[in-house]
């Protein structure tokens, strides 16, 4: 088994290393927060300055995880040593995989995206089991590293998840809509609650409470998540003021929502309602390996093992 070295020990980070070693891998990490590394040293994990985790990782040939904001991911790709075996856990896989093209080109990088999460921050919200039953998105670019590509899928399976294939470009605009308009939602949510004053809030309950969950985030991450991805969710969000734009001129000429309310649920029911079932296997070293991987995520599917250098997939 591989071993991880994970720079950046907050929520995300810190599960990856968590779960890195609870799968029996050799495990190390660094990061720029005293109080994440005191605390992670406290649980019995081997922490290092930055400079010492690298040249552990080119030492032993190890993955090196970047669990960095956006905004720190640049300082962290100047140090990298030559030819390190690279994936990242950022919440925008273009932005990060254009960076490693400018600053870091001789790294072998295939990046990454798990799918789970907390409003929380910091080692202390982190747990081996975040990833249990989550989508960890693997972006398969034709230009991916076989054996990268591999070594990420791997760390996702050891971490009890499930492999997403994607190129970068369809992951951003995928989670536009389903991870960085729901932050920017869930603030409006709560400020136009919170503007309700003391009885308002006083009345909320669990509509308004899960509505506005992620609300409670460190505001300085939502930023870099959200900014990171400006194109693709400027675009959601012209998608969700045009719904909303629908519903208000229906709720002002006629008094009727249903149209808006239907297919919202229509939606969340297709969302409960997604079964798959087992019926492909895919050849990693076949010549259109990384196409057919590509399709495989756009279909809504996804690899659950390996056996070897055949994927086992699951597609609806």
């Amino acid at each position: 088994m591989r071993s991880v070295c994970v720079v950046g020990l907050g929520l995300i980070g810190g599960s990856v290393l968590r779960a890195a070693a609870a799968a029996g891998r050799v495990t190390w990490g660094a990061t720029a927060s005293t109080a994440d590394a005191e605390a992670a040293g406290q649980d019995g994990h081997d922490v290092l300055d930055l400079a010492g985790a690298l040249d552990r990782a080119r030492e032993h040939d190890a993955l090196v995880v970047v669990a960095v904001p956006l905004p720190a991911v640049e300082e962290v790709l100047r140090a990298l040593p030559e030819g390190v075996r690279l994936t990242d856990v950022v919440s925008v896989k273009g932005p990060v995989a254009d960076l490693v093209r400018r600053v870091a080109p001789h790294a072998r990088y295939v990046g990454g995206h798990p799918m789970a999460g907390t409003s929380a921050s910091g080692w202390s919200a982190g747990r081996a089991d975040l990833f249990h039953d989550a989508a960890w998105v693997v972006t398969a670019e034709d230009d991916a590293d076989p054996d990268v590509l591999t070594d990420v899928m791997e760390l996702a399976f050891a971490a009890k998840a499930h492999v997403v294939p994607a190129t970068a470009l369809a992951h951003d605009a995928a989670v536009a809509r389903i991870s960085h308009l729901p932050h920017l939602l869930a603030a409006v949510l709560a400020s136009v609650g919170a503007d309700g004053g003391p009885l308002a809030l006083s009345l909320a309950a669990g509509s308004f409470g899960d509505g506005t969950r992620v609300a409670g985030s460190r505001p300085e991450l939502v930023r870099a998540m959200c900014e990171g991805n400006r194109g693709a969710l400027l675009d959601a969000v012209d998608d969700a003021l045009g719904r909303l734009g629908a519903a208000r001129g229906s709720l002002a000429s006629t008094g009727g929502l249903a149209k808006t309310i239907d297919a919202g649920h229509a939606a969340r029911v297709k969302l409960q309602d997604q079964a798959v079932r087992t019926d492909l296997t895919i050849d990693l070293t076949a010549p259109d390996a990384l196409r057919d991987l590509r399709d495989l995520g756009a279909r809504g599917g996804r690899v659950v093992a390996l056996n070897g250098t055949i994927a086992l997939a699951r597609t609806p």
